[in-house]
């Protein structure tokens, strides 16, 4: 057993800083953080767009930007929740600079971007790889850091509650987490590491789906595991699908063509080159993102093709080059010039914005458990996120999540009675899969019904059939994993199969659409 102040499940933004801030208030306390995969492989990593930040005061405001988060997430979103963020955001911005984070500067001043949904300019960013440079500043920060421990390829497989008490009772309003069951990859043992307090931030769960632009771990680990343990997970039905990933006919991760794009002057057309977005909003191509996604959606339904075009050829070439050039990069090695020949583009799932529900200091309904991030549901995002909002949540929460930390455990009042009680992982009896084929096609199974009945624009019939699918698929994992030695792949089909039960049974309870939820049956 390995025992921890502070256990973080998760390397990216919202991990990261979090653990940043509690180190630098409690230099003494033990912080270990669980990843994975490799430290720096986060879906922050692949954020191409940047960060929304109200910074030029001069033509923009706080009102302009809560005002645009709030229609972006079509009402449902806290108020509260999004004026905290907004407000606090210029703050949290600068930490990260002090912390080494490097952003595009025009004549001294920070080079704002402008993506669908804004009313103004206010998107900093580091070219198109600005994900990239916040993970890596980041990173060197939390590795300078005595009292913080960074564990790579530890995958968890479940947190650790009064639940795995032998004989115990368990009431919904009184669970307590004491750390997590944690495989070692590297030694294939399952590690029980205990902690007064363990923040899940885990990402998102795009592999969900048959395409997405999610890097390949974000399979709803922690969503997953805190419903296994009866925490509070809700808007799950709302899955963001951004308009713009470059085409392939090669299911898994897609290429993300930033919104950036068209924020700065890029025009979606048809394959043939007609456009098409003055059919569905007034904003064109700066129209929401559930809006644009089903836009494209539509017209690749009427014509029957596999994408549509994003058309760069009228734009500044040399501003494009500067401000794209791993965009232009990755399309020349398709074989695409975008200066000459549209890029082909297809809506993929990009952004969850349900989650593990918490409170503004990112507690969740688990005692001495939080949640930043992707994998939560905070009241910031409502139906439908706001490009660049999802960066400052991780900044904002990571840093409110922090703070009660150190509270709590200045206080020191933990209860770990039961924790006397809790087992060693036990695989006796358990045998090692010989056909890994199995997990491989119950994936691809998922993924497909997903994709084909719980996407985009949803239907009751088709999700009472995904319902009845996934009763089938459920079944054969719950099997599987009953008697086999847990690995990561198996721990993955679990997860994303409990993350699917989840969005269909939450898209059957929906009574109107919001946001990036469209019904047919409730148009």
């Amino acid at each position: 057993m390995i025992k921890a102040d502070v256990l973080v499940i998760g390397s990216g933004i919202s991990g990261l800083s979090y653990a940043i801030k509690v180190s630098e208030q409690l230099p003494d306390a033990k912080i270990i953080i669980v990843t994975k995969s490799d430290e720096d492989e986060s879906n922050t990593k692949y954020a191409q767009g940047g960060l929304a930040v109200v910074t030029d005061f001069k033509n923009d405001n706080f009102e302009k930007h809560i005002e645009d988060t709030m229609r972006a997430g079509d009402g449902e979103n806290k108020r509260e929740v999004v004026e905290m963020v907004v407000r606090e955001a210029p703050t949290r911005f600068n930490e990260i600079v002090e912390w080494g984070a490097n952003f595009d500067m025009k004549n001294g001043e920070f080079a704002l971007g402008r993506e669908g949904g804004h009313t103004e300019n206010r998107i900093v960013h580091h070219k198109d790889i600005t994900g990239f440079e916040i993970e890596r500043a980041l990173l060197a920060t939390a590795n300078s850091s005595p009292n913080i421990e960074i564990l790579d390829h530890h995958y968890v497989i479940d947190i650790i509650t009064q639940h795995h008490v032998p004989g115990k009772e368990v009431s919904e309003g009184d669970i307590n987490c004491y750390g997590a069951y944690i495989l070692d990859e590297k030694s294939k043992k399952i590690k029980k590491i205990t902690s007064k307090i363990t923040l899940v931030a885990t990402g998102g769960a795009g592999h969900v789906y048959k395409n997405t632009t999610n890097p390949t771990i974000a399979t709803g680990d922690g969503i997953a595991f805190v419903a296994r343990a009866k925490g509070k997970v809700s808007n799950m039905q709302y899955y963001q699908f951004h308009p713009t990933a470059l085409y392939s006919k090669i299911n898994g991760m897609l290429f993300l063509i930033s919104e950036a794009v068209r924020g700065d002057g890029a025009k979606l057309r048809t394959k043939k080159g007609e456009k098409f977005m003055h059919k569905y909003d007034e904003r064109e191509e700066l129209a929401s993102r559930d809006i644009v996604a089903r836009a494209i959606d539509n017209e690749m339904k009427i014509s029957g093709d596999e994408y549509a075009g994003l058309d760069c050829m009228d734009m500044d070439h040399e501003r494009f080059l500067e401000h794209f050039p791993n965009i232009y990069k990755k399309c020349k090695e398709e074989g695409i010039d975008p200066f000459i020949q549209l890029i082909p583009i297809v809506p993929a799932c990009h952004y969850l914005m349900g989650g593990i529900e918490v409170d503004r200091d990112g507690q969740s309904s688990i005692r001495n458990l939080f949640a930043v991030g992707e994998c939560t549901n905070s009241g910031l995002h409502g139906a439908n996120r706001l490009a660049s909002n999802s960066l400052l949540e991780g900044l904002v929460f990571g840093h409110n999540a922090a703070i009660k930390t150190v509270t709590l455990l200045n206080e020191n009042n933990f209860n770990f009675d039961d924790l006397k009680a809790v087992p060693e992982w036990n695989e006796e009896g358990m045998k090692i899969m010989d056909e890994m084929v199995i997990i491989s096609y119950l994936r691809k199974q998922l993924q497909e019904m997903m994709s084909d009945l719980v996407g985009i624009v949803r239907s009751n019939r088709r999700l009472n059939m995904a319902l009845q699918k996934h009763q089938e698929i459920a079944a054969a994992v719950d099997e599987i994993y009953h008697y086999s030695i847990l690995s990561p792949q198996l721990s993955e089909l679990r997860n994303l199969t409990t993350v699917a039960h989840l969005i269909i049974t939450q898209s059957m309870e929906m009574t109107e659409n919001k946001g990036a939820f469209y019904n047919k049956d409730l148009a």
